[in-house]
């Protein structure tokens, strides 16, 4: 294993899904919400996420993917598993481990505006805007981290690491 460097300690993680979740209930509370998650990545996160988001709503994922087993976005962003609820009019939150590059995103939110919604937003876990290659809006953000490699907390390398109960900056060894 590699090093690694603690960058976002549980408890830090879990004050902050806590605080996103009073905020989210908050602006959603006269909505019809469908919380669709980005798998892999997202889906520690959502889960802790939509436990504290004290409303009525229903729970999605789609799979896209811009890495694959490189350390680095390909740039070409591939649906490998589709939204299977409906998404005409409902207001949906996607769900992000981490927005980056922003490819997958902007990706996401065009192919999820053409199906009609009455709004999309994004809540991300971790926004690291030193790779932002197109500009999109993250309406919730649980950390800003400017650089290093993450893994843990649904985070990976390699498809590694996203047991991990803390974020840490991998660190090559």
């Amino acid at each position: 294993m590699s090093d690694k460097k603690l960058i976002i300690s549980r408890k830090d993680i879990a004050k902050r899904v806590r605080e996103l979740g009073a905020i989210i209930t908050e602006d959603y509370a006269d909505s019809n919400l469908l919380v669709i998650g980005a798998l892999n990545g997202a889906f520690i996160f959502m889960a802790d996420l939509v436990r504290e988001i004290k409303l009525d709503l229903k729970v999605d994922f789609v799979r896209v993917a811009s890495y694959g087993m490189s350390t680095t976005s390909c740039g070409e962003i591939r649906f490998s598993k589709d939204v299977e609820l409906e998404t005409k009019d409902k207001d949906i939150l996607i769900v992000e481990d981490i927005v980056d590059t922003g490819l997958t995103l902007a990706s996401l939110h065009k192919y999820l505006n053409e199906r009609s919604p009455k709004s999309i937003r994004t809540c991300a876990l971790v926004d690291k805007k030193e790779r932002r290659e197109v500009e999109v809006v993250i309406d919730y953000v649980g950390f800003e981290v400017k650089e290093g490699f993450l893994i843990g907390y649904g985070l990976d390398c390699r498809e590694q690491y996203r047991q991990l109960e803390e974020i840490y900056h991998l660190i090559d060894s």
